[in-house]
């Protein structure tokens, strides 16, 4: 029988004892065992530190982003080997989703967040401060990722979402992590881990597994560490009361079950969509995972009058629920992990029957379909009542962590509140409610105690993730019993492993240390216009200032009847008594654009469009026969994806000064000292091409040079074309670019067809050995013609053939087969990427 392996200081490894076996949840078969004997946590621990955590600080949010994104897609095509392995944990097929795929939409989530962050290893929060009169001092904060490692101590109910979900955060903050799986299933997770360090995604150390219970993991842990721990309240109690926590004050966050409480609104009546989602989602709650979630409803709470309806329907509803092997189709309901777990919840349930009814469930005589009751972890429904829920407590007190809820009454809103807050604080609450009144009543006043609320409708029913779904985008976790703790959160999530940090200097200083240009810094005067500069060439403080504009009177008008913006302080002069006004106004929108004006370059550039408008403000008024001058400064760069037809791009955010040029040239004399002379200001965004370095042009001087290189002898770096077959399989591609061969069908299949059309405009290479759709793979075709020499000039002469027919029909789409319908301007994209590919793979470029 296998060990069980960890993955530590770089190598695979098994503890050094006999191990103790690990069980197939449903057939009960000894097939694997753990054992921890040996590891040196204090190294393994060190090791994260360094040599994971070392690469992963220096990497930027995009690349920590993209590195998640590709982790993503690498296991999402290798899924299917863990479905085969989530079925001995009990869980059926959806329960698996749920865990697995779950575990993978967290990484594409938290991939995605890379573009709220800088294009910089660290991150700047919130909005510079002001510290001086004069705006010469300064702060800002910062948040750099802490130089310790993630521990995660896991439960077993979510080998791979909580592994995934805890980890895809850390990652991202630039943070490595040390995973321990509980022993139960660690089978599951060890095969994640074995397929993640397999792919070579993320650098080493940024990952350890260690697949058992360590009782010293605490013990090593340095203030730069953060600690996660997700299981029962009692060990979490424990965990968190670890002295070298205390000592080092070491961040520990903890997500513990809970008695998370569904109300059933006053109006969701039988008969009522809502009445049927909350026994729908009470149904769900009790069975997904076999209720094994942190989250599952085990408190129903219901208006008095309808607890007999609320419990012959759920009991019909638990009817339909059929037992068994989770591999087969006809079953809904798996095992729980382990025989140890069936006792654990049998002790809870007989605990909650000293003061609440069984009216659903029989723990002697269990249907079970494909599998062996006696030999699996199995167990049924169990539903009880409590009519007496405020003086019978121990149903918001003690958790049977398997199929078991307790539907018990209210008489009003205010009592279904106090009971829901009986639990002592909890992950989530739902309510099932038509009445957005009931349900702002029943949120505000119980959002106190509860990590997340759910509010029921039929209006969001299709759309909702339901009761029991965390989501990476949200905080997960909640107050009291249920740990004090937050889990993910988006942006709040990453931030729990970054160190915020004050700053304070001038804003010459702050810009250079945070990446943004602060108010008041120093400008860089550009040597040229800026929009005449590639993304990658743009700095933050980057300034032009351009010549002036006299704004007049007829310009104002001018304006006003174009937009129709009729205000009486742009057109009626006479009404300016007793308002702000002094004389003729111009609009605010007028100076934008009088600013635009003055600060946009006007030729074909790198600046592709403009993307829009972040904030503006107007400082005082403008008025006619006042003129104007722009002062444009790079305020930030933000990266950008792109994945339609457009070229790879970032986005910069222009710090918009427009000034009053008269205010200049008034005697010191008449100028007041709160005067100003900054007449608006504004931060406008625009989209801004990144250079083009991979690809060497193709023009015909190039073309020449590289060919002049190739002989008949010249061996290719990957592949098994000829240099001869090489160039006749360029001929034959121009003649599909000339219109001369259209009769094929496209080889892309249609559903990735745009996306594979839209790879034309990014920069990556064509990958190597990649197939043409005509050629056999490992065959090459006969030659066309008598030498390498002959072949070459038949290249030239018809890439002038499909040169000329696009002269001539400039307008014109021809068919490629792999890219679909391409233009006169994608077919140089393609003939670039092409030429490029094959001159390379024999060296000539």
């Amino acid at each position: 029988m296998n060990k069980i392996q960890h993955y530590v200081q770089g190598n695979w490894t098994t503890g050094k004892e006999e191990g103790t076996p690990i069980l197939d949840a449903v057939t009960g078969e000894a097939f694997t065992s753990v054992a921890i004997e040996g590891l040196d946590i204090p190294e393994i621990l060190q090791y994260g530190r360094t040599k994971g955590g070392e690469v992963l600080r220096k990497m930027t949010f995009q690349e920590r982003g993209n590195m998640l994104k590709k982790l993503a897609f690498y296991l999402t095509k290798r899924k299917d080997a863990f479905y085969e392995l989530s079925y001995r944990t009990g869980a059926t097929k959806i329960d698996s989703w749920i865990d697995i795929e779950g575990g993978f939409g967290n990484l594409f989530a938290n991939a995605s967040l890379r573009k709220l962050f800088p294009n910089q290893p660290y991150h700047v929060e919130g909005d510079p401060v002001d510290l001086s009169r004069g705006g010469r001092f300064m702060a800002h904060h910062i948040m750099v990722p802490k130089k310790g490692v993630a521990v995660h101590i896991n439960a077993f109910n979510f080998p791979v979402w909580g592994m995934l979900e805890k980890c895809a955060v850390n990652w991202m903050a630039g943070v490595p992590a040390v995973v321990l799986p509980a022993p139960s299933s660690s089978y599951l997770a060890e095969a994640v881990a074995k397929e993640i360090i397999n792919s070579g995604i993320l650098p080493e150390g940024a990952l350890q597994i260690i697949n058992g219970t360590v009782k010293s993991i605490l013990d090593p842990v340095e203030s730069q560490d953060v600690v996660t721990f997700t299981g029962s309240a009692a060990t979490g109690r424990l965990l968190k009361a670890h002295p070298r926590l205390i000592q080092e004050s070491v961040p520990f966050t903890m997500e513990a079950d809970s008695l998370n409480a569904s109300i059933l609104g006053e109006d969701a009546v039988p008969g009522t969509p809502e009445f049927d989602l909350f026994i729908k989602e009470v149904r769900k709650e009790m069975t997904v995972k076999a209720g094994q979630k942190c989250t599952a409803i085990r408190r129903i709470i219901v208006p008095e009058n309808q607890v007999e309806d609320v419990q012959i329907a759920l009991g019909k509803a638990l009817d339909k629920i059929t037992i068994g092997d989770p591999r087969l189709k006809e079953v809904r309901m798996g095992s729980l992990v382990s025989k140890q777990q069936v006792e654990a919840v049998k002790n809870s349930i007989s605990d909650i029957a000293k003061e609440a009814e069984m009216v659903y469930g029989n723990l002697d005589k269990i249907e079970t379909i494909g599998a062996d009751a006696n030999k699996g972890a199995f167990i049924s429904p169990v539903v009880f009542r409590t009519d007496h829920p405020f003086q019978n407590t121990i149903v918001h007190e003690r958790e049977a962590f398997g199929p078991v809820s307790t539907i018990m009454p209210y008489k009003t809103l205010d009592d279904a509140v106090k009971l829901a807050q009986m639990g002592k604080g909890s992950l989530v609450s739902s309510i099932a409610t038509y009445d957005d009144n009931i349900a702002k009543e029943y949120v505000v006043n119980a959002a106190s105690h509860h990590g997340r609320i759910l509010v029921i409708n039929r209006e969001m029913a299709k759309e909702s993730t339901g009761h029991g779904s965390p989501l990476p985008t949200l905080v997960h976790g909640g107050p009291g019993r249920a740990g004090g703790g937050e889990e993910m959160g988006g942006m709040r999530g990453i931030k729990h492993y970054l160190q915020r940090t004050a700053i304070q200097g001038t804003p010459t200083t702050l810009t250079e240390i945070t990446g943004i240009y602060q108010q008041n810094a120093k400008y860089k005067n550009a040597e040229q216009h800026p929009f005449q500069y590639h993304w990658e060439d743009i700095q933050p403080g980057m300034s032009l200032k351009t010549h002036k504009r006299t704004i007049t009177d007829t310009d104002i008008q001018n304006f006003a009847n174009l937009t129709w913006d009729h205000f009486y302080a742009h057109t009626d002069i006479t009404s300016l008594d007793g308002s702000i006004f002094e004389k003729r106004t111009a609009h605010g929108y007028f100076i934008i654009s009088a600013a635009a004006g003055l600060f946009v370059y006007p030729n074909k550039g790198p600046v592709a469009a403009n993307y829009g408008l972040d904030s503006i403000r107007f400082l005082r008024p403008l008025y006619h026969n006042d003129t104007i001058y722009v002062r444009l400064t790079c305020k930030e760069k933000v990266d950008r994806d792109v994945t339609t037809a457009e070229h790879p791009s970032g986005i910069v955010k222009w710090h918009v000064e427009v000034f009053d040029a008269n205010f200049e040239n008034k005697p010191e004399s008449q100028k007041n000292e709160k005067d100003s002379p900054l007449v608006a200001v504004a931060t406008i965004l625009t989209m801004v091409q990144k250079k083009q370095e991979t690809f060497v042009e193709m023009t015909e001087r190039k073309i020449q040079e590289c060919l002049s290189k190739l002989k008949e002898d010249t061996k290719p770096k990957w592949g098994i074309m000829t240099p001869q077959h090489m160039i006749e399989h360029l001929e034959y591609t121009y003649k599909i670019a000339a219109g001369e061969i259209q009769d094929f069908e496209i080889s892309t299949p249609e559903k990735i067809l745009e996306k594979v059309h839209h790879s034309l405009y990014n920069y990556e290479k064509f990958p190597q050995n990649s197939q043409f759709p005509l050629l056999e793979k490992d065959t090459l075709d006969n030659l066309k013609y008598e030498n390498l020499a002959a072949a070459i000039e038949n290249f030239k002469s018809q890439r002038e053939k499909y040169l000329d027919f696009f002269k001539e029909h400039p307008d014109a789409t021809l068919k490629n087969m792999v890219f679909g319908e391409l233009n006169r301007y994608e077919w140089y994209l393609l003939e670039r990427k092409h030429l490029n590919h094959h001159f390379e793979q024999f060296g000539l470029i």
